[in-house]
């Protein structure tokens, strides 16, 4: 007996090779036959089989794997993890960045202080988190244990170092240098989370990242040392990974060497976040960074980027104010409360600190952004303001006799901060499409980083993998359909040693998601109010997307809906993984 029967499809198989017509046969979760088409009809006419997948005209694939997600919290209210099932997506890694949620030390100032962290840091509503999310475990063990068995799709959580260094240090986290005791009191929390199942450590340095309050986070404070000590824990146990974002630009010989040295300690590839979309202006940023990799090459290390295929289209909202806080001067004024907010921005006194803020010689690679007469007021929200939605702001302070700035800032005062507007778009034009799919094939690079799960309300990448395979491999024809599928599945189920996942083949996990290629795609992206308290959220559902199995078992059928199966596997360091070491040749 078979459970399932997909018939009629075209097998892509992961690996790269050439696309084939071909029959699958799934049992107990896993491929029990890959046969030439018609070669299951028997067992179908002979009732063999309890459920048959028709997929004439379609591709049969190994379910994309998303190493870069924020779905620690997301994952209490909302066991689907969506949209990225909808988009193919049948394993995430989350946990990045140093954000998980686990350990806490048992104060409840540790569960309030990462919310907030989270709600200035990754875009997630501060009410949904205090609604959605219980807050009551201590250790990484019990956290994922909340979890196991209640999820759609397979998930993995590394542990995160603000979390590590908050519970150890308390309010000293922010601000103080660890000595030697508390440093090893953080070494001895993480091999705990590792040896309950901890995908690998992830940190932060990147100067975007602040808390609630408009500090630096936790993970900012380390020092070197402490970063390589944490490192070498992860070298003691089996299937584990590391990921870490070194800063926001170009990198100095400093954050080259500190990635080598944490590679090297942990005897494990070590991913950064994010290579943003290359351009035809940024190509010797991109080079700059990715030269990172063959320094550590040089010492035996191995350091990868995860960058997202498409382009990175963000929304801005005064309301959350990410991305503006990087803006000299901007951090305290954006993370007051909303109300104080409100009468900051209509302020003369404060608009004029904030211009001199954004103009000022220590703005950061960002301040670019903020040219403020060519950016797009996406979405209103009254009467009055809803008239200027799809313009451009220029034209409207002109129409107004008003200054750029001022004319925004009237807007969003009259929205309640919640006008979405949109900086004007670059990087696509032919040259810099090219420059992008050289970076794909770019053995130091790694698809990915899509941020699923956070930034709610300022980019939609939780759609890459339909936008990618939409846009990029079918509608420009930069990458063959079997290269694509090739570097959302075993590409990056290699990295992170995922056992028996990635690939279509026979003995190996049914994941599986079945497409039509001439019609593959995200839908339109728009907002979302299905959080807990009542927030809203980016969303998208896809076109073209048929059947997602996860684990043999159908999560998502066709008009891209959810069954009610949930059949994900909690992903478990050691058990669920295999290693891949510095000199393991399996790796991408």
């Amino acid at each position: 007996m078979f459970d399932v029967v997909i018939r009629g499809g075209v097998l892509v198989d992961g690996t790269g090779a050439e696309r084939r017509p071909a029959d699958v046969a799934i049992e107990g979760g896993r491929i029990a036959a890959i046969t030439e088409p018609g070669g299951l009809d028997a067992a179908v006419s002979a009732g063999e089989v309890d459920r048959v997948i028709e997929a004439e005209g379609l591709i049969v694939a190994p379910g994309f794997v998303d190493l870069h997600t924020h779905y620690d919290a997301q994952a209490f209210w909302d066991p689907t993890l969506s949209p990225s099932p909808l988009h193919g997506v049948t394993t995430v890694v989350a946990g990045n960045c140093g954000f998980s949620i686990a350990p806490l030390s048992g104060d409840p100032a540790d569960g309030e202080y990462l919310m907030r962290m989270l709600a200035r840091v990754e875009g997630m509503p501060l009410e949904s988190l205090a609604a959605g999310v219980p807050w009551d475990w201590r250790s990484t063990a019990e956290y994922l244990d909340r979890l196991d068995g209640t999820l759609a799709v397979n998930a993995g959580f590394l542990v995160g170092h603000s979390a590590l260094r908050r519970a150890v240090m308390g309010h000293d986290a922010v601000g103080e240098e660890a000595d030697d005791e508390q440093v090893e009191a953080m070494a001895h929390l993480l091999g705990e989370g590792l040896a309950a199942g901890g995908l690998g450590f992830s940190s932060s340095w990147a100067t975007t990242h602040s808390d609630g309050a408009g500090d630096p986070v936790p993970s900012r404070h380390a020092t070197h040392d402490e970063l390589v000590r944490l490192c070498s824990v992860v070298r003691e146990h089996p299937g584990t990974a590391l990921e870490f974002i070194p800063t926001v630009g170009p990198f100095s010989d400093e954050h080259a060497d500190l990635m080598a040295d944490m590679s090297l300690a942990a005897d494990r590839p070590l991913n950064w976040n994010v290579l943003v979309a290359a351009n035809a202006r940024s190509a010797d940023d991109v080079a700059q960074r990715l030269s990172a990799s063959d320094r550590a090459a040089e010492r035996g290390a191995r350091v990868l980027a995860l960058t997202v295929p498409d382009l990175m289209r963000i929304r801005l909202c005064f309301l959350t104010g990410f991305l503006l806080d990087t803006f000299p001067g901007w951090a305290k004024v954006m993370t007051l409360p909303a109300d104080e907010k409100l009468v900051a921005l209509a302020d003369p006194d404060v608009r004029r600190r904030l211009i001199e803020g954004v103009e000022s010689p220590e703005a950061g690679p960002f301040a670019r952004i903020a040219q403020w007469h060519r950016m797009t007021i996406e979405e209103a929200f009254t009467d009055e303001t809803k008239r200027h939605e799809g313009r451009l702001v220029g034209d409207v302070a002109a129409e107004q006799g008003k200054e750029p700035f001022d004319a925004l800032l009237d807007i969003v005062v009259e929205d309640g901060l919640r006008t979405v507007i949109l900086p004007p778009q670059s990087g696509d034009d032919e040259d810099s499409w090219a420059l992008r799919a050289q970076t794909w094939r770019d053995p130091r690079v790694i698809l990915g980083a899509s941020d699923a799960g956070a930034h709610l309300d300022f980019i939609a990448t939780f759609n890459y993998t339909t936008a990618f395979l939409g846009d990029s491999v079918r509608d420009r024809g930069l990458m063959g359909l079997e290269e694509a599928v090739h570097k959302l599945t075993d590409v990056p189920a290699r990295l992170y040693g995922l056992t028996g996942r990635g690939r279509l083949a026979e003995g190996w996990v049914a994941d599986v998601v079945v497409f039509d290629p001439e019609r593959i795609a995200p839908g339109p992206v728009g907002m979302r109010a299905d959080l807990p308290a009542g927030a809203a959220r980016l969303y998208s559902e896809p076109e073209g997307v048929e059947h997602v199995l996860v684990n043999g078992v159908e999560i998502v059928g066709p008009g891209a809906t959810f069954t009610a199966a949930r059949p994900g596997t909690l992903l478990r360091s050691g058990r669920d993984t295999e290693t891949v070491t510095l000199g393991d040749g399996r790796i991408p």
